[in-house]
């Protein structure tokens, strides 16, 4: 399952990456590319799939890190622990007594 998640998280951030270098700061970006955008349904749709994408793939990203910080497990060492009748190292019993 940790696996499937951080795969999940890999690709939307590859995609975040690749949608947020479609846009263009300062209001262009792939919509202004096209000069007859009509036939591709029109600048504002353009503009407004890209944001729409940008916020679904940061709100993915989102949940997916969330799911997997639930869903993962931490991983505990196990710890000797000496009986009553086990003397730890370095006892004074372990030196003679003295």
């Amino acid at each position: 399952m940790d696996v499937i998640l951080s795969i999940l998280i890999i690709l939307a951030s590859v995609l975040l990456i690749l949608v947020v270098f479609v846009q263009n700061p300062k209001g262009g970006g792939l919509s202004s590319d096209f000069g007859a955008a009509q036939q591709l349904g029109g600048v504002k749709k353009t503009t407004d799939f890209i944001e729409k994408a940008t916020w679904i793939l940061a709100a993915a990203i989102m949940v997916f890190s969330i799911s997997l910080t639930v869903t993962t497990k931490p991983k505990v060492e196990k710890q000797v622990v000496p009986t009553e009748t086990e003397q730890p190292a370095g006892t004074p019993q372990d030196q003679g007594g003295k």
